[in-house]
């Protein structure tokens, strides 16, 4: 097929994303449409594919392929804040979420024990092998994936707070962790950027070709335990992280 035609095609496609004439959420033209203003099904089918790894598009069986909606999430520094109360009903995903007037989500996928793997023991300042609880999740908005999230705790830790039982943490991780009484205190994030996996875009709903942020989250009580390693694989388009109120030591010269 001639590259200009497909490229020519999703181009103009994606004009219309960007201008809104086609809004997140809204049914792209179908084959059959498309075919009826002269294109072939070959540049068609090319060009939804790059539309797809561009990120602007996304496939949905039994729906079609709809835009993708890229709305980013801005999530607060602050976000930890309330989540640290005992008795609240809002982890941090949903406390950002909602100060952003959305009802963002955690879905929980798996709770299992396993064998601490070396660099996972190595942030919890743990013996490799040692058991651990992982557990697995979605941070959801709007019925799409945003964060794909996997905490590890110390088997004793997490049997101490509940975290080593399926199911929702009413609250937010946090705030069963300050029920508990082991009062998290300081956290280290690390945030890198890179291409995602093919495992990653198919559970971000993403094109190959749209970065991913890794953000690394060590948590730590206040005598120095750490609680908490959380990895985090979100798309990149659909994240902001607020980093606010920072203090800078030393003062202005």
């Amino acid at each position: 097929m001639p590259l200009q035609r497909w490229r020519d095609l999703a181009d103009r496609l994606a004009e219309r994303i960007e201008s809104d004439d086609l809004p997140p959420g809204s049914k792209m033209p179908t084959t059959v449409e498309l075919m009826a203003e002269g294109e072939s099904k070959p540049s068609i089918e090319r060009a939804y594919r790059e539309l797809v790894d561009r990120g602007l598009v996304v496939r949905k069986p039994r729906v079609g392929t709809v835009v993708r909606n890229r709305c980013r999430v801005r999530v607060p520094l602050s976000r930890y804040g309330a989540a640290l109360r005992p008795g609240g009903d809002k982890g941090p995903w949903e406390t950002a979420t909602a100060a952003m007037g959305s009802g963002g989500s955690v879905v929980p996928l798996s709770v299992e024990y396993i064998p601490a793997p070396d660099e996972i023991a190595a942030l919890l300042e743990a013996e490799p092998g040692s058991p651990v609880v992982r557990r697995s999740r979605h941070a959801m908005l709007d019925g799409d994936v945003v964060q794909v999230q996997d905490a590890y705790y110390p088997a004793e830790l997490a049997a101490s707070s509940g975290l080593d039982t399926p199911g929702k943490v009413n609250g937010g991780v946090f705030g069963a962790m300050t029920a508990a009484g082991l009062h998290p205190r300081t956290a280290d994030e690390t945030v890198t950027a890179r291409p995602p996996t093919k495992a990653e875009a198919a559970e971000l709903g993403i094109g190959e070709r749209v970065p991913v942020l890794c953000i690394e989250r060590v948590v730590r009580s206040g005598s120095g335990q750490v609680l908490e390693v959380l990895r985090v694989v979100g798309a990149a388009d659909r994240l902001q992280l607020h980093y606010g109120g920072l203090p800078l030591a030393g003062g202005v010269p």
